[in-house]
């Protein structure tokens, strides 16, 4: 069977696996809408709260970004596990104790304050949308391409999906149904991964293969390292980030996911405070799986589209080249008309998307518009490394199509949760806890439910124009969550004396000050700016990092020259901070 026939059959199998899930799970009340009815067990919570995680910038994104970064690329795995343990010890067991049913509604009743509560809401939305539109991204590109429609359909279909099972199920239908989308996204991911590491490396593990021999008994990374230099690339196992920047973006992506609010508010759906330890210990391992292939992939899918395309006649190229320059998201331009791929250092297009034209070249390749005067003759977008690699390898049919269902799930996995986090932000916290606090458990799941239909309208805008490739979208999302909700969050379990003036104010300055910054250098506002302007030698990615530290500074501050919080606000942060036993009792 050919590629977009079994393509067109597992993704149509796992979709329909899902809607099943989501009609067998519908939510018949708001406390099944937002937190599954509490009654998930740590397992296949575990196992949801993995899928959640691993979005689409883990599973298409992340080995992209590390094959070209190389070594640069590992504070993305550093921070992304890192971050999870953070969640795991310092927060999970508290919130789940705290028993809310959002991190907003924790901020809004520990702050004893409602307008706290609206800047919580205001930072949740901010932060769920810039993820979800890498999300949204991620679903386009794998529908572009393995079902051979335009990008921009690919987002709608995907919104379509999504909106199914968020609107039928709320967390109780998204819970299941990412249960069955992380035991798809980890076959997708490990198959070829095994095919590869065996056809390389003669070994089936890939982390074992990684650091193997290829043909001839060079060491792969060797290998690699050998490739990059000849190409006038750095090695591929030495990095060029400053030591501060790479531990600048690894504390932002750590204190990001830890206050991600669509990660946090898995915690609150299982029984027992117990329950939720558990659960974060599953979700650790399961997660570990991906993490720790995809370097190994990073490696193989870099080394084999090296050695299939440098130096190689644009005729005799393969199949797979041309199937994905119809996407765009590969390109060549033929500068010096010797008919040959020229791949070397330097930007091809100056890291801008190929525009191109419709006359065709000597050889029958679409001429490419916006090519800079670099001596590099390929452009490959770092989003397609993953969906490409089972192709460049070989890889039978059924693997490929595998990959684009895996693909899939990741994205809209996550989608799910971010729109629910957006959906509950709006109806609960803002419409229920503010603004009509008589509403009925009826009126507030609709609101809910409209709430999600116009977040997705949003988050496929984006997705049809997002700022930048999957997982850089993601990141700067990191960085949104540690300068606005981790302070809060921790100095709100930690801290009995941080008071609601402490809070609000951290958090605004904390957001206002990383948006700033994400404009003028990512986005070009403000005058824009190049590496050489960078606030400390800070990048975008890292530099959540620091508006997170002047957010704790601003809170702690300000906290101290206000007064304190009321005493039985006190008792609760001293309660809260007994994880089980005899305070787990005196809290039912």
């Amino acid at each position: 069977m050919s590629v977009q026939v079994w393509t067109w059959l597992l993704v149509g199998l796992s979709f329909a696996l899902y809607f099943g899930i989501a009609i067998w799970a519908r939510a018949g009340s708001t406390k099944e809408f937002y937190v599954a009815g509490g009654g998930v067990s740590p397992l296949a919570n575990g196992m949801a709260t993995a899928a959640d995680w691993m979005s689409a910038a883990s599973f298409i994104s992340m080995a992209g970004i590390i094959s070209f970064a190389g070594y640069d690329g590992s504070v993305y795995l550093m921070g992304w596990t890192g971050g999870y343990v953070l969640l795991a010890l310092l927060l999970a067991p508290y919130l789940r104790k705290f028993g809310k049913f959002t991190v907003p509604d924790f901020i809004g009743d520990r702050y004893y304050s409602n307008t706290a509560r609206t800047v919580a809401v205001i930072c949740a939305l901010i932060v769920s949308f810039t993820y979800v539109a890498g999300q949204m991204r991620g679903v386009g590109i794998v529908f572009s391409q393995f079902l051979q429609v335009d990008i921009n359909l690919g987002v709608i279909i995907g919104m379509a999906v999504v909106l199914v099972f968020s609107l039928l199920g709320g967390m109780k239908g998204i819970t299941y149904t990412q249960v069955a989308q992380y035991c798809v996204l980890i076959f997708a991911f490990m198959v070829p991964a095994f095919f590869i590491s065996m056809q390389m490396t003669g070994n089936i593990i890939p982390q074992i293969g990684m650091g193997g021999t290829v043909e001839g008994g060079e060491f792969l990374l060797d290998k690699l390292d050998a490739l990059h230099t000849q190409l006038g690339f750095n090695e591929y196992t030495s990095g060029t980030k400053s030591t501060w920047d790479v531990f600048a973006i690894t504390l932002a992506l750590m204190t990001g996911t830890a206050g991600l609010p669509h990660v946090i508010v898995r915690f609150f759906t299982v029984p027992k405070v117990k329950d939720a330890r558990k659960s974060a210990g599953y979700a650790l391992l399961l997660i570990a799986i991906l993490y720790t292939t995809a370097p190994a992939i990073s490696v193989f899918s870099r080394t084999n589209l090296i050695e299939t395309v440098s130096n190689k006649e644009y005729s005799e190229i393969p199949e797979w080249f041309k199937n994905w320059e119809d996407t765009g998201l590969i390109a060549w331009a033929d500068k010096n008309g010797d008919g040959k791929i020229q791949y070397v250092a330097g930007n091809a297009l100056d890291g801008k998307k190929p525009v191109y034209t419709e006359e065709r070249g000597q050889y029958g390749q679409r001429m490419v518009a916006n090519v800079s005067d670099a001596s590099n003759e390929l452009y490959v977008d770092r989003d397609i490394m993953v969906l490409a690699n089972p192709e460049i390898a070989n890889l039978p049919n059924w693997v490929i199509g595998l990959v684009a269902a895996g693909g899939l799930a990741a994205a809209l996995s996550t989608a799910a949760g971010l729109l629910l986090v957006i959906s509950t932000s709006v109806s609960h916290d803002l419409i229920k806890k503010q603004l009509k606090p008589d509403i009925s458990d009826k009126g507030e799941l609709t609101w809910a439910r409209v709430s999600i239909f116009v977040a997705i309208l949003i988050a496929g805008y984006f997705g049809i124009n997002p700022p930048g490739f999957v997982a850089a979208v993601v990141a700067l999302a990191f960085g949104l969550a540690a300068a606005s909700f981790f302070p809060a969050i921790i100095l709100g379990i930690f801290d009995k004396r941080m008071n609601s003036k402490g809070a609000i104010s951290g958090m605004v300055v904390g957001i206002v000050i990383m948006l700033f910054y994400m404009m003028k250098f990512k986005l070009n506002m403000f005058g824009g700016g190049t590496a050489e302007d960078w606030w400390f030698g800070t990048s975008p990615e890292g530099f959540g990092t620091i508006a997170m530290l002047i957010n704790v500074v601003v809170s702690v501050v300000v906290s101290r020259l206000t007064p304190a919080p009321p005493q039985d606000v006190q008792d609760m942060v001293e309660n809260i901070r007994i994880p089980s036993g005899a305070g787990e009792a005196s809290s039912h």
